[in-house]
């Protein structure tokens, strides 16, 4: 799900969240084989071979093997992230994982090989083959690398999250939350949950109190817009909630 984040533009690849999450993604669950890298779904699956290479059953649970879709769609990330080079690896490894016949597997072996059992690593196991997702995501990175670029991604979702980014115009808070920092350049909204007047002071010398009536937003709670937008770092900001036996001091930055 990180990877699809970046793959369909709503989170940039190099965006720390996601570089994070790929390092214990990569910790966890790859696996290298003569043939490519290759990715497990998660650690404790359980659907797939045993460690003597004896087949799957449902009620006696195996070892999740790794998935060739996987390296396909990390093939997608490293194109999104401008490494095409890098992105044509894991091309090539989905070829080597197919089998005699070119077709895909669901799973690949990663472990020892068991030449009894015809289990090799990073060759095909006894799961699912074909397996039409793995030779979907094959054409379309095949087809992204083709073009410089990920095919099939959302425009729209790319130019909102990935284009210039909107400065907010708000700084929300509200009571029970900390710390009370205000963005300088923005006007500072209160949300109450209950009707009620608001007031407020700033300036560093005999400042004036001022008093804003929160509207009902018709979401359940009430907001009260002080205009506070001409505040410069440094400034002072006192918020006086209603029913707040002390105020709000908010750092402006």
């Amino acid at each position: 799900d990180a990877l699809a984040l970046v793959r369909h533009g709503l989170r940039a690849p190099n965006d720390p969240q996601i570089l994070n999450t790929l390092k214990v993604i990569d910790a966890v669950l790859k696996v290298e084989t003569p043939n490519g890298p290759a990715w497990r779904r998660y650690n404790g699956d359980s659907y797939g071979e045993h460690t003597d290479g004896t087949a799957y059953q449902g009620e006696d649970p195996g070892i999740g093997r790794a998935w060739p879709l996987l390296t396909g769609e990390r093939g997608h990330f490293e194109l999104a992230a401008g490494r095409p080079a890098e992105a044509a690896r894991p091309l090539q490894a989905l070829s080597e994982f197919a089998g005699p016949n070119g077709m895909l597997p669901e799973q690949v072996w990663d472990v020892e090989d068991i030449p009894d059992r015809n289990l090799y690593r990073g060759r095909p196991t006894g799961s699912a083959m074909p397996l039409a997702w793995a030779h979907a995501e094959y054409l379309k990175l095949a087809r992204s690398l083709k073009l410089g670029t990920i095919f099939d991604r959302p425009p729209q979702a790319a130019r909102r999250y990935l284009g210039p980014k909107t400065k907010a115009a708000y700084t929300t808070w509200k009571p029970g939350a900390h710390p009370a920092n205000l963005a300088a350049g923005t006007d500072l909204r209160v949300l109450l949950p209950a009707p009620g007047e608001v007031r407020w002071e700033s300036g560093r010398s005999k400042p004036r109190l001022k008093k804003v009536s929160a509207i009902d937003t018709s979401f359940g709670v009430h907001a009260a817009d002080l205009p506070t937008r001409d505040l410069a770092p440094g400034d002072a900001l006192r918020v006086h909630p209603p029913g707040a036996d002390d105020p709000v001091e908010f750092e402006v930055s």
